[in-house]
């Protein structure tokens, strides 16, 4: 978070170190090393104004940048809103005095709780998975029955070299889960669909 208050918005060149798939991570930028590169949040908000979803339910809100962009995508499609949730309370409360004071605010719902306690109603159209590493597996298994077959999943912090969240993507394709590419980022992103019931 201070990282976050001493940059006060202005970008800077991602420094994750560089991977065998993201020799330059340095081409990338971001506001702080917790949210998501900049250009992920415009590819987020890109796919939300691309698949139009009713619901996007995020996870690991931190300050509720990544929630803010999904909620841009949202206002300009004119329909749905956006679940997040973090588990700190002390990072939830930073984050629900940045979205009270957002414009945006309205396509947004923020919940103070752990994503495996969290619960939804309703059909999930886009997923995106920002937790804490070690749960983002459990995370997907837990919500997979309510995503939209023809939906996204997201799954950020999936580098060759952060490989828990890589190695929990791959496993889930595995079992017969999800289908996934993998997009070559600074931090890595999965980019994923459920497998059963797809039209």
């Amino acid at each position: 978070m201070l990282q976050h208050d001493r940059a006060a918005g202005a970008l800077q060149p991602e420094y994750h170190r560089a991977t065998p798939e993201c020799p330059n991570p340095e081409r990338w930028s971001m506001i702080d090393s917790m949210t998501a590169e900049v250009e992920v949040l415009e590819f987020i908000a890109t796919l939300v104004t691309t698949i139009k979803p009713r619901l996007v339910v995020e996870t690991g809100s931190f300050l509720g940048v990544s929630t803010e962009w999904i909620a841009r995508g949202l206002e300009r499609n004119g329909f749905g809103k956006v679940i997040s949730c973090e588990y700190d309370p002390v990072v939830y409360e930073k984050a629900k005095a940045r979205i009270e004071a957002s414009p945006l605010s309205p396509w947004i719902e923020l919940r103070n709780e752990s994503s495996l306690e969290m619960k939804i109603e309703g059909t999930i159209d886009f997923f995106f998975s920002d937790s804490d590493m070690p749960i983002r597996e459990a995370e997907v298994k837990r919500f997979l029955p309510q995503i939209n077959p023809n939906g996204i999943i997201l799954m950020h912090d999936a580098s060759s070299h952060l490989k828990v969240v890589r190695d929990a993507a791959f496993k889930m394709e595995t079992e017969g889960l999800i289908s996934i590419i993998l997009l070559p980022t600074p931090r890595g992103l999965v980019l994923a669909q459920p497998r059963a019931g797809r039209t």
